[in-house]
């Protein structure tokens, strides 16, 4: 192997180091326990993003959000729009976060309910509020979707990506982009290719999925509309199941280390993992990552 395939090799390899290291990961609401095993995984300070459920009001996440925050990680709270019921509320739960529970960063998402619960259709009404930046919160994460959203068209998706990291400037928050998980990583390519055109310099990390069960995966595949995904599995000619079963992180890890490697411009910093409800075990495949890496 030559000189420059070595040097290459090692590049990438120390891309995928740094993207785990500076990565991220979620877990669920109701299991606020779960804070002390990934506290004992992970490197202190890694943001640790507890999930806002339709089941769930904001007030729900607070005992995660105290968890994940004396565990020596960094709480980042999801604030699901439609399923905010008031500005009070809203902004009841975020001073109690900041001063509480040391939120800095909060993942601003729509939610996909039939129906608002209160006065916000969408994340980008409830951004306008200047609620976030009023209650302290220092950086807000934008949901991005390399494959495209199930019942928002492409060019709105685009606009609104626009329009909130506008917002964020003007209310002098800091924004960043959070990927949905893909088993496409062409797609995640293009995706942050894009970005890093019409969006220089903000930030990305990319969602992978977490190690989990075929079935388990194949249900938040379908649930959370990847659907570029599941047809690009069904064109190999094999089962969804049997190919599910073969998609590992660490094959998505390495495509974008790939990406981060090859271009200078890239705004790619860190990947998310989502654990589907399993921290524990997607914790443990992160820590083993990066061991991995350190050894290397």
């Amino acid at each position: 192997m030559t000189t420059a395939a070595l040097s290459s090799i090692d590049a990438v390899a120390g891309c995928a180091a740094d993207l785990i290291s500076c990565g991220s990961i979620e877990m669920s609401a109701h299991l606020a326990a779960d804070a002390r095993t990934l506290g004992s995984l992970l490197p202190a300070g890694t943001k640790v993003y507890v999930n806002h459920l339709p089941r769930h009001t904001l007030a729900d996440t607070f005992a995660a959000l105290q968890a994940v925050h004396g565990a020596g990680l960094e709480p980042v709270p999801h604030v699901a729009a439609r399923r905010v019921a008031s500005r009070n509320e809203l902004e009841d739960f975020l001073l109690r976060a900041v001063r509480h529970a040391g939120v800095r960063k909060v993942l601003l998402i729509g939610g996909d309910d039939p129906r608002p619960l209160g006065a916000f259709e969408d994340s980008t009404a409830l951004l306008k509020t200047g609620a976030l930046a009023a209650c302290g919160v220092r950086e807000v994460g934008i949901a991005g979707y390399p494959e495209g959203h199930s019942r928002i068209p492409h060019a709105a998706l685009e606009h609104a990506m626009s329009e909130k990291l506008a917002i964020a400037t003007a209310q002098g928050l800091g924004a960043y982009v959070v990927t949905q998980f893909s088993f496409a990583p062409a797609r995640i390519i293009e995706y942050c290719t894009a970005l890093a055109r019409n969006a220089p310099g903000v930030p990305v990390y990319v969602g992978l999925a977490g190690p989990a069960d075929p079935a388990t995966l194949l249900r938040f595949a379908q649930r959370c509309g990847v659907s570029a995904s599941l047809r690009a599995l069904r064109a190999q000619g094999m089962g969804l199941v049997r190919l599910v079963t073969h998609t590992d992180p660490g094959e998505q890890l390495t495509a974008v280390a790939h990406y981060c490697a090859a271009h200078d411009d890239c705004n790619v910093v860190g990947v998310h993992l989502f654990s589907f409800g399993g921290a524990a075990k997607t914790a443990e495949w992160m820590n083993r990552q990066i061991a991995k890496q350190r050894a290397a």
